[in-house]
């Protein structure tokens, strides 16, 4: 099926006379660092008045954005067609998209010096690392967003914005190992029904990271070099991260070396939670020939929550992403036929930390999108039984197992 089986909701505006309504508000994304870091320097000025900004990051992200997205809605709109070309080579886009990066990095610094004061109180040494997580999390959507242009600057300050986290292999792993298995079972990055977040977090952290190195290794490999060189893309960045580290650990004394690495680690764990919704129970199916039909807008979950998209540069439009890669943020579409998601990522996250909430809000939904034929669905090995057991589903080949049997049986009693 192609992706043009998917209708695009139609745009009433013509491309000549069209302007994107949502131009400015593009602002946010890189706003939400500038966000955390003036509310990290007032608390800096008055710590012991204005402690509960040390919480802003979560706060914001898991509080404000969800009401905002609750009672905002949805924005279904497309750009028409024929303004595509356009919004793809106005700078201004990506402009934006890169002015995340210096006011990500302002607001690490002042986080990891905060936190490294010795009268910092522990709940706010917590508070500021997740807060300054948040904003590197939300940075690996900025090296997301980069990773995918072909220009070599844009690719460099992705590697860039990967760097706090210490989470550069995802510039290697995502474009050349989870665009190219997404929504399969060989994907450690695409999440199976029936599988908590938990479950899946040191899957697709372990899986992801030897892919990287597997996929690197092949690539220096073609060109007649081994894995230790200055080419290697996984070296580099590992190499940025511990200058970073070691630079702000110089500056800041030896307590900001827990901070850092909290910081890195729940920014990478906001990347992999989202990687949990973005694909949960979807896969695309194989063909006799071993190999994947073409990545289409069902092979994604979908969100148009105005709100938590115009802070992550769109990427909850997720199903028009994964069909077509390199089409940027500001011309992604919506698709009526796309699976949707109960509401934006902002609001999903915490119900993926709890996995009967989240198997109560998804596993139904996911089985309505392949009309109950649970054979079609991506489903974890160790909770298939049971999910079986649950939806009253048997395999075609065991029911023709069952009816054989049962007209063996009828026969012999008629004879």
């Amino acid at each position: 099926m192609s992706s043009d089986t998917f209708t695009a909701k139609k745009q009433d505006d013509t491309g000549s006379n069209w302007k994107d309504p949502k131009r400015y508000l593009w602002l946010l994304s890189p706003a939400l660092p500038v966000i955390g870091l003036a509310a990290l320097s007032a608390y800096a000025i008055a710590p012991k008045r204005l402690r509960a900004l040390a919480w802003t990051g979560p706060a914001l992200f898991h509080g404000v954005l969800p009401v905002l997205d609750h009672f905002i809605g949805e924005d279904k709109s497309n750009p028409p067609a024929s303004a595509v070309n356009a919004l793809e080579n106005d700078k201004y886009y990506g402009r934006i998209v890169k002015a995340f990066i210096p006011a990500q990095y302002a607001v690490t610094f002042l986080g990891a010096w905060l936190a490294s004061r010795k009268h910092t109180p522990l709940s706010d040494y917590v508070g500021l690392t997740m807060t300054v997580g948040v904003m590197n999390g939300v940075g690996i959507n900025t090296a997301h967003e980069l990773g995918h242009k072909h220009d070599s600057t844009d690719r460099f300050l992705a590697m860039l914005s990967l760097v706090p986290t210490g989470y550069t292999h995802f510039v290697v792993e995502h474009n050349f190992g989870h665009h190219k298995r997404v929504a399969t079972p060989e994907d450690p990055a695409s999440s199976r029904l029936g599988e908590s977040f938990w479950q899946f977090l040191p899957r697709t952290v372990i899986g992801g990271f030897k892919s990287s190195v597997q996929i690197e290794t092949e690539r220096l490999k073609r060109k007649g070099k081994g894995f230790w060189c200055l080419e290697n893309t996984l070296l580099q960045g590992w190499a940025m991260s511990a200058g970073f580290f070691g630079l702000t650990t110089a500056v800041c004394g030896p307590r900001a070396i827990p901070f850092l690495l909290a910081q890195g680690a729940y920014g990478a764990s906001m990347l992999e939670v989202v990687n949990y919704i973005e694909h949960y129970g979807l896969k695309r199916e194989q063909l006799p020939t071993g190999k994947y039909v073409r990545t289409e807008p069902q092979h994604s979950w979908n969100s148009n929550h105005i709100v938590t998209n115009l802070f992550l540069y769109q990427l909850q439009r997720h199903s028009d992403h994964h069909a077509h890669p390199t089409r940027s943020f500001q011309a992604l579409r919506h698709f009526e036929n796309a699976p949707q998601l109960p509401s934006g990522y902002a609001a999903m996250i915490l119900p993926a930390y709890i996995p009967k909430l989240w198997f109560s809000l998804m596993d139904k939904r996911v089985i309505d999108h392949y009309q109950g034929d649970l054979s079609k669905l991506n489903l974890h090995p160790s909770a298939k039984e049971a999910i079986y057991a649950k939806y009253h589903y048997i395999e075609p080949s065991k029911s023709k197992t069952v009816d054989e049997k049962n007209s063996s049986t009828l026969a012999i009693v008629a004879a």
